[in-house]
């Protein structure tokens, strides 16, 4: 894959631990020495880089990958809307054949993530020799490393018809691209190696404290995503059972600083480009009154604002993005309920009395949610076919993980209302390949129409 002179120098595997001061100056020409740094090969060669770069592993996705991954995808799909001038705001707020594969969100949706794959693959290649003699940490430097290479590949899945496994080139200065179904099948395949190092060796008291902390919740979040993408990737009971193995009553965030703050308030309240869509996005009659979701994710008056073609009635972001050093969930225990509710209903046997357990679960919940999030409604009380839960399931995942990078796949999971027939609900189906990519790797495929 060709990589930017700015994007080259974050892939350095020391880079990645020095983050904070790196990522507000992604518009320079960073390919410098640095006479302070640790060279590639002290860091990838030692205990203490190796650890570190694990570190700076999760970080760089947090801080740098996740706002795309949320931003990005979820103005697509409606639940922000880009109200200011800037040229790619206005192209993404539009959509359609005019977002142009210059778009500097798009772009970055599929470079940063692939900057995170990069590192992930470099500590998964480091870890077996640096650490041979010590299985413990071994097992949390490789499970962490898988995780993170699996959602970067599963967030590029979110965005585009194709895309390579890898960051690396084949020697020729070429990367293949895949289908979306093996960039999933990929990210399947990691998470299962992830659990299969954990359920081997429980990763070490160093491991926890210097590179997890208490915030983090490693095995959670492994059968957490190996629920998310078998789902994605259509393997319903295997998203079934993965989804049994988390425990619900845990917690597990990313956490933020003022010197690594958290990207979605930064993106939208602090810079203010995008604002939250009131009602999450969606058309009125998907939206119960009384929703308690409604008042955590967004607070204020409507606002209706006409720039970027609207008029559209806009609120203020709360929930998860209300100040510097809030942290983002890394998933929502309610999203396994509905995870194993959905695949209940997709199976070849639909199991329509489970489904509605775990719906009305969510639906019903006043109180008890690790993070908050209570719905606090009636019971459902609607058709009871396969098809109408379904429906229901997409509402209620709607409300549930607003802004939590998943909208534009449920809306194409769920065959909602889709371009160039309608643009209610999203203003893309899959986005243009960078131009940096095609200019630098005959690899990459035509780009979709729309």
């Amino acid at each position: 894959m060709s990589i930017p002179v700015f994007f080259r120098f974050l892939l350095r595997p020391w880079a990645a631990v020095l983050l904070a001061g790196t990522l507000s100056l992604a518009a320079c020409d960073l390919d410098l020495a640095n006479p302070n740094a640790a060279t590639d090969l002290q860091t990838l060669t030692t205990r203490e880089g190796v650890l570190g770069l694990s570190l700076g592993l999760r970080q760089l996705y947090s801080t740098s990958a996740l706002e795309p991954i949320i931003i990005t995808t979820g103005t697509t799909a409606r639940e922000l809307k880009g109200v200011t001038t800037f040229f790619n705001v206005i192209e993404l707020e539009q959509g359609g054949a005019q977002l142009s594969p210059s778009n500097a969100n798009t772009t970055a949706l599929f470079a940063r993530n692939y900057r995170v794959a990069n590192v992930a693959d470099q500590l998964i290649a480091a870890a077996p020799t640096v650490l041979a003699t010590d299985a413990a940490t071994r097992s949390g430097v490789l499970a962490h490393a898988y995780l993170f290479k699996a959602a970067a590949l599963g967030a590029v899945a979110s965005g585009f018809e194709q895309g390579p496994l890898s960051a690396n080139p084949n020697g020729n200065g070429t990367t293949p691209f895949v289908s979306r179904a093996q960039l999933l099948a990929e990210a399947v395949r990691l998470l299962d190696l992830a659990a299969a190092e954990l359920a081997a060796n429980a990763p070490s008291t160093e491991f926890n404290t210097q590179v997890l902390g208490a915030a983090f919740n490693l095995p959670n979040t492994v059968q957490a995503y190996r629920a998310r993408f078998n789902l994605r990737a259509g393997n319903y009971a295997a998203a079934l059972a993965a989804a049994n193995l988390v425990t619900l009553s845990v917690r597990s965030a990313f956490t933020y600083s003022a010197q690594n703050p958290n990207p979605v308030f930064t993106a939208a309240t602090q810079v203010g480009n995008f604002k939250p869509r009131d009602l999450f996005g969606l058309p009125a009659g998907l939206v119960e009154t009384g929703d308690g979701r409604l008042n955590f994710y967004l607070t204020g008056p409507v606002v209706i604002d006409r720039n970027n073609g609207g008029p559209d009635n806009l609120r203020t972001l709360a929930g998860f993005f209300t100040s510097q050093t809030s942290d983002i969930p890394a998933y929502l225990p309610d999203e396994m309920r509905l995870i194993r509710a959905e695949a209940n209903l997709r199976a070849a046997a639909p199991d329509l009395p489970a489904a509605l357990t775990d719906i009305n679960a969510v639906r019903t919940q006043a109180s008890g949610d690790p993070f908050g999030v209570h719905a606090n409604l009636p019971a459902y009380s609607g058709p009871l076919t396969v098809e109408a839960l379904l429906l229901e399931v997409y509402k209620q995942r709607s409300a549930e993980l607003y802004l939590s990078g998943q909208r534009l796949e449920d809306s194409r999971r769920f065959n909602r209302p889709a371009p160039p027939a309608s643009l209610t609900e999203r203003t893309r189906n899959a986005y243009p390949y960078p131009q940096q990519e095609r200019v630098n790797n005959p690899s990459t495929p035509a780009d979709p129409a729309i």
